[in-house]
């Protein structure tokens, strides 16, 4: 869903292209058909400004792409291809059929094996372009894809919490159950706190009142900080997760390592925490 009925559709939503939604939106929207977003770089940043692919002008009105995205959400399974590439002027949102002979789509080895990740190499691939500039229109993606990620996120610290505590109510160690120890208690507050507060704030970001315009005010501040909090919240829950169960939460059989691999994961998926605190930094420097 994060693929394709987000960060894709939220793409092509922004392009203003309304052929180009009433042919492919409902299609997403009822989930016949799932569609996929090659946009970033090796490197990973999810920098609008920095796409994977050129493009370049074709006869008959169309467009040849050359290029090699990486992290493309289920893009080895995707029934439609969107593109970002720049062109002689400017970076614009491509339609690809990821049918034809010069889309080769190979799936990634992921850290998080339940979350598909591809590799597109496009080769004089035959395009058809979206709307104008789409620059505005992946930056406004990124965020609402950041905005749901962090919902996700929030929402797997508070279950890995609640399975924590559950085995800490069952687990029996020198005759009594770890919950009942003092050291453990306030590992688990602190857990709760931190759980909590990540929990609001994706609420937050996610549900501030609009403008009259319609544009949610700030939306790109309120994304970033919602993912870099509930990233790490995340990744402190699922260790914490993983110690406190002891040595079985070690072993390949149990459920903690999904988690972990799923914060891990999710903490370098459109732009590092890093990268999105230096962006909140320069705009409060900025003001």
């Amino acid at each position: 869903m994060l693929g394709s009925a987000v960060l894709a559709a939220q793409a092509l939503l922004a392009t203003g292209d309304d052929a180009a939604c009433g042919r492919l939106l409902a299609a997403i929207a009822d989930g016949s058909a799932t569609a996929a977003l090659a946009w970033t770089t090796r490197a990973g940043r999810w920098d609008s400004g920095e796409v994977a692919c050129v493009a370049r002008p074709a006869g008959g009105g169309g467009w040849e792409l050359d290029g090699e995205a990486h992290y493309v959400l289920d893009g080895d399974t995707a029934d439609v291809l969107l593109v970002a590439a720049r062109g002689p002027a400017e970076v614009g949102l491509f339609e690809v059929d990821p049918g034809q002979d010069g889309v080769r789509r190979t799936a990634a080895v992921a850290l998080d094996a339940t979350r598909r990740l591809a590799v597109i190499r496009l080769t004089r691939a035959r395009g058809q372009r979206i709307g104008g500039e789409a620059a505005p229109a992946l930056r406004h993606a990124r965020d609402m894809a950041c905005l749901a990620l962090s919902a996700e996120q929030a929402g797997a610290a508070r279950r890995a919490l609640d399975l924590t505590v559950g085995y800490t109510l069952t687990r029996v160690q020198f005759g009594r159950v770890i919950g009942s120890f003092q050291a453990l208690q306030h590992r688990l507050a602190d857990l709760h706190v931190l759980v909590e507060s990540a929990w609001s704030l994706a609420f937050a970001a996610a549900s501030a009142p609009a403008s009259a315009s319609g544009e949610a005010p700030a939306l790109d501040l309120r994304a970033a900080a919602a993912k870099v909090y509930c990233s790490e919240a995340l990744m402190r829950t699922a260790a914490e997760m993983i110690q406190l169960h002891g040595a079985i939460g070690i072993t390949w059989e149990h459920r903690a390592h999904r988690y972990l691999k799923r914060a891990n994961g999710g903490l370098h998926l459109f732009g590092r925490p890093a990268q999105h605190a230096a962006a909140i930094a320069a705009c409060l420097i900025d003001r």
